[in-house]
């Protein structure tokens, strides 16, 4: 049983709560689970790089349900590679777009933070920043690309 481990060591490996684990193996998303002779879960390497994988998937925005279809598509095997690397594409393009977004609105904040360092160094109102809108909103790119996975809120 060497390199192998359960649910607690897991937990405790990877920071996620027991209940977490077991609700992402309830979803579908950690394929390969097996039990001991005891009806215990035993995990491996393998399973602790799959959740990280599962972890930064959803903090970048994938839907549960894209997330199970990209589980399905792994335990089919290497006949579905093409499938999964255009999924993982897709989902990268979303991620880049985010990014872009949230680098146009940090921008925005430092801005605003210079303005009001401003108005507090001279105590006087200063003209208000001119702000690029040359990046349309995420939703007006998704409906004009449908090429682009969409999150479900």
């Amino acid at each position: 049983m060497a390199g192998n481990f359960r649910i607690g060591q897991l937990a405790a490996r990877t920071g996620r709560s027991i209940h977490a684990i077991r609700w992402y193996e309830a979803q579908g998303l950690i394929p390969g689970v097996v039990r001991d002779s005891g009806g215990r879960r035993i995990y491996s390497e393998l399973h602790l790089s799959w959740l990280d994988l599962m972890d930064r998937l959803r903090r970048t925005g994938m839907s549960i349900a894209q997330m199970r279809q990209y589980t399905v598509l792994v335990k089919q095997g290497s006949k579905t590679l093409h499938q999964r690397q255009r999924l993982l594409s897709q989902h990268r393009l979303c991620v880049e777009q985010t990014i872009a977004e949230w680098t146009q609105a940090l921008k925005l904040i430092d801005s605003k933070i210079d303005f009001y360092g401003e108005w507090l160094t001279t105590g006087k109102r200063p003209k208000l920043p001119t702000v690029n809108r040359s990046l349309k909103p995420l939703r007006q790119r998704l409906s004009k690309n449908p090429t682009i996975v969409r999150r479900k809120s």
